[in-house]
C-alpha cells in the first residue's frame, strides 16, 4: 500500500491510499450455456405506457423538476414504438445495438428505483410504483430469451462484450432495487399476520430470481471474449474481429476493461447459490477479473490511442509490409463519440477496486477533453462560438467531436449515419452517468484501508468536477428535445433544431491523416484493412471477396450500406414519418438507437443534477 497524489483537472488535489491489484493466471474459457425461447409471432398485444400525465413535445427546455418525467416519456416511447413484447426483441435493432438498448433501459430502471425511493414521502400508492418498475423489468427478462445469444458468439469481440455489460447492468439494478425497497426490517409496517410476516422476511424482490441467469450469460460471454486477448501482436490488447486483418481498436479494449472490472464488482460469485457457483468453477473472490482490467488498462495507456485533443481515436493496424513486424504502428485516427465513453465505466470500477485516484483523475480529464472538443467553455459554461454572429447561415466550426457545445458524430450533419453510429452518443452518456455516480466507502473493495480525510478530499473533488458538467449536459438535453417528432421520437442530429437557417450538407473533414470512417462506410479493400475480406455496418459477419460481385441495394435492410463491385457506398434510408425540411428525417431517420440515445442523455442529466 502506498499513497498517491495527482492534480485534478479542476485544480483540486486528489490524495488517497491506493492498493495494488493481485496478479492472476489466465482463465480458461468455460462452456457456454445459452437458451432461446420459441414464441408465436402472429400475436402482438398492445403495450401502451404513459409515465406522465402529459408531455408537451414542443417544450424546448427542460427544468430539473421535469427532467425525470421527460426521461419516463422517452422510455415509454422507446418501448411502445420499438419493443416487440411477444418475441422479446427490439426487432429493428441488430444484435449489438439491441444489447446496448437493453443496457440503457436497465440503467434507467436503476434511476427509476432511486427516484421512487426519493418520492416515498409523497402520497403515491406503492403498488402502482412497483407495477411501473416491474412491467419494464418484465420486458428486460423477456429480452433475455429474445437475444440472439448463439449468433452473437460468431461475431466480433466487441459485440460479445456489449452483452456482458448489458446483463451486469441488469444485475446491478436488481441488487439496488431489492436492497432499497425490500429490506426485511421494513416488513413490520405491513401489518400482516405474524406467520406471513415471517415468510416475507425470508424472500427478496422477485427480480432476484433472475440474477443467476443474467450472471451466467455475462460470465459465459466474458469467458468467450478471453479468446480475443492477444500477446503476439502489439504486446497485448484485444483483437477487434478474428475474421479480418488484425486490428486493435479502442472500443474492444475499453469494453474488455469495463466488462472485466464490472464482473469483479457485480458478478454475484457464491453469495446467491454456493452449490451452483462451485459446479461452474467460480472461486471465491476471483482476482482474474481485476487482473484482466488492470492489465487491459495499462496496455491501452501504453499503446497511446489518443490524439492531440486528448480524444481516443479508433485504433491501430500492424503494418504487414514490414517483415516480422508485430507492433501497433499504423494508427487509424477516426474519432467516434463512444470511444470516449466506455472507458469511463472501466476507470470508475478500477478506482473502486484499487483505491487509486489516478483512475478518477484520468476519467475526468477525458470528460473535460470531450466537452472542450464539442465547442463548450467549461469555465464560463457557454459555447465558445456565437451562432448569432455575422457568419450566421453556416454551421458553427467543427471542434473535434461536435460544435456549439453539442456532441455530434461526423455523419450527423450529412444524415449519413449508419445503424452503428446512431448508437454511439447514447453509449457515451450512459457511461458518463456511471462514472459520475457519487462515491462512498461502501462502494470500495472490502477490507481496504481508508484514510478518512484523504477519502473526503477525493469525494469533494469528484463531486465538484461532475457538478461542473451539468450545464453542458443540459445544453445537450435542450438541443435533443428539439429533435422530437409529434410521437416523441428523438432524432440523431441533436443540433438540427438549433441550427435552423443553415444548409447541413458539408461533411466534416478530419484534420488527421490515416482516417477511415468504417463504422459508417465499412472497411475498404486495401493493403491496410485487407484485400480479401471486408466488413460493413449492420452486418453480422465479414464479407469474403467472392461475395462482392454485385449486391442490389435494398433500403429495407438494416445495415444502410450496399456493396457494388468492391466499393462500399452509403444508402439513404427513408423513414415512415418523413417530413419535408426536417434534417433528422434523412438517412435512417429516427430509430430505436436514436431513441435510446435520447433516453441515456436525459438520464445522465437527471442523475448529475441530483448531486
Amino acid at each position: 500500500m502506498k499513497g498517491s497524489c495527482v492534480l485534478a483537472g479542476l485544480g483540486v488535489l486528489f490524495c488517497f491510499v491506493s492498493a495494488s491489484a493481485a496478479n492472476a493466471p489466465a482463465v480458461e474459457p468455460a462452456p457456454c450455456s445459452v437458451f432461446r425461447q420459441k414464441v408465436l409471432s402472429d400475436c402482438r398485444p398492445v403495450m401502451v405506457y404513459s409515465f406522465v400525465d402529459s408531455v408537451d413535445h414542443a417544450d424546448t427546455s427542460v427544468r430539473n423538476s421535469s427532467v425525470l418525467g421527460e426521461a419516463f416519456s422517452a422510455l415509454a416511447t422507446l418501448q411502445n414504438h420499438y419493443f416487440e413484447p411477444i418475441n422479446g426483441t427490439w426487432p429493428t435493432s441488430i444484435d449489438w445495438t439491441g444489447a446496448v438498448v437493453q443496457t440503457v433501459i436497465s440503467g434507467m430502471l436503476t434511476s427509476m428505483s432511486k427516484s421512487l425511493k426519493l418520492e416515498e414521502e409523497r402520497n403515491y400508492n406503492w403498488t402502482q410504483k412497483e407495477k411501473l418498475v416491474s412491467s419494464i423489468f418484465a420486458q428486460i427478462t423477456h429480452s433475455f430469451f429474445g437475444q440472439n445469444a448463439v449468433g452473437i458468439l460468431d461475431e466480433a469481440y466487441d459485440d460479445v462484450l456489449w452483452v456482458v455489460l448489458g446483463w451486469l447492468e441488469a444485475v446491478k439494478f436488481v441488487g439496488l432495487h431489492s436492497d432499497g425497497h425490500y429490506p426485511g426490517s421494513e416488513q413490520e409496517c405491513l401489518h400482516v399476520p405474524i406467520q406471513l410476516g415471517a415468510a416475507l422476511n425470508t424472500i427478496s424482490w422477485h427480480g432476484s430470481n433472475w440474477v443467476c441467469s443474467f450472471a451466467q450469460r455475462a460470465r459465459a460471454f466474458w469467458d468467450f471474449a478471453t479468446n480475443g486477448w492477444d500477446t503476439k501482436l502489439c504486446q497485448g490488447g484485444m483483437i477487434w474481429n478474428p475474421r479480418l486483418v488484425p486490428y486493435k481498436n479502442a472500443i474492444t479494449n475499453e469494453l474488455w476493461i469495463a466488462a472485466s472490472i464490472s464482473m469483479h464488482e457485480f458478478f454475484p460469485q457464491d453469495k446467491f447459490n454456493k452449490t451452483w457457483a462451485s459446479a461452474k468453477g467460480f472461486p471465491d473472490n476471483d482476482p482474474v477479473y481485476l487482473a484482466a482490467a488492470v492489465e487491459g488498462y495499462k496496455w491501452l495507456k501504453d499503446v497511446n490511442m489518443t490524439n492531440d485533443q486528448g480524444l481516443y481515436f479508433d485504433g491501430y493496424h500492424v503494418d504487414m509490409r514490414k517483415a516480422g513486424n508485430a507492433k501497433c504502428d499504423q494508427p487509424d485516427k477516426m474519432v467516434y463519440t463512444y470511444n470516449q465513453g466506455v472507458i469511463l465505466t472501466g476507470q470508475r470500477g478500477l478506482f473502486a477496486a484499487t483505491g487509486s485516484p489516478s483512475y478518477l483523475e484520468e476519467g475526468h480529464q477525458l470528460i473535460q477533453n470531450v466537452i472542450n472538443a464539442t465547442g463548450w467553455d467549461l469555465r464560463k459554461n457557454i459555447p465558445v462560438d456565437d451562432i448569432r454572429d455575422p457568419n450566421h447561415g453556416q454551421l458553427p466550426p467543427w471542434r473535434g467531436i461536435g460544435r456549439y457545445g453539442i456532441m455530434e458524430e461526423n455523419c450527423d450533419a450529412t444524415g449519413t449515419c449508419s445503424q452503428d453510429a446512431q448508437t454511439f452518443k447514447g453509449i457515451f452518456f450512459h457511461h458518463l452517468t456511471t462514472f459520475c455516480a457519487p462515491i462512498a466507502p461502501s462502494g470500495l473493495t472490502a477490507n481496504m484501508a481508508i484514510h478518512a480525510r484523504e477519502f473526503g478530499a477525493v469525494q469533494a473533488a469528484h463531486d465538484q468536477a461532475c457538478n461542473a458538467y451539468v450545464k453542458w449536459v443540459k445544453h445537450n438535453v435542450d438541443a435533443a428535445l428539439e429533435t422530437r417528432d409529434k410521437a416523441g421520437r428523438y432524432g440523431m442530429w441533436w443540433g438540427a433544431g438549433i441550427f435552423h437557417h443553415v444548409e447541413p450538407t458539408d461533411a466534416v473533414s478530419q484534420p488527421w491523416p490515416n482516417v477511415t470512417d468504417y463504422r459508417n462506410r465499412g472497411t475498404p479493400r486495401d493493403a491496410t484493412w485487407g484485400l480479401n475480406v471486408t466488413w460493413e455496418p449492420g452486418r453480422k459477419s465479414a464479407i469474403a471477396a467472392c461475395q462482392d460481385l454485385m449486391v442490389t441495394p435494398d433500403p429495407s435492410k438494416r445495415g444502410g450500406v450496399s456493396l457494388t463491385s468492391g466499393a462500399i457506398s452509403q444508402v439513404s434510408l427513408g423513414a415512415p414519418h418523413e417530413r419535408a425540411g426536417d434534417p433528422n428525417d434523412r438517412g435512417r431517420g429516427r430509430t430505436v438507437e436514436t431513441q435510446a440515445g435520447g433516453l441515456a442523455l436525459l438520464r445522465a442529466y437527471w442523475e448529475l443534477s441530483q448531486r
